[in-house]
């Protein structure tokens, strides 16, 4: 059975859950929006303020994810994590 139904008007429904990726683990959320701050909390341990959230863009630039962005669900979101900052070696 198919988790895509539709609604009032005869128009599909958005899928009730969404499948995306954290730095390749697997999340299943069911809003059809987070927040960035929302998305940190999935994994566990929650991702902390010392990396960053990025979205993948395929065949584009990543896009960081601030704290108080809505991300729109989708199925194969993929996300990743960086050091906030990076600290070079002595010169």
């Amino acid at each position: 059975m198919s988790e895509i139904q539709n609604d009032e008007h005869g128009r599909p429904d958005r899928p009730k859950m969404f499948e995306v990726k954290i730095d390749r683990m697997n999340y299943k959320v069911s809003e059809a929006v987070l927040t960035g701050a929302q998305l940190r909390q999935l994994p566990e341990p929650d991702i902390g303020p010392d990396r960053d959230l990025f979205e993948v863009v395929p065949g584009g630039s990543d896009v960081k994810i601030e704290a108080d962005a809505k991300v729109e669900m989708r199925n194969g979101l993929r996300f990743f994590t960086a050091p906030a900052q990076i600290n070079p070696g002595r010169g």
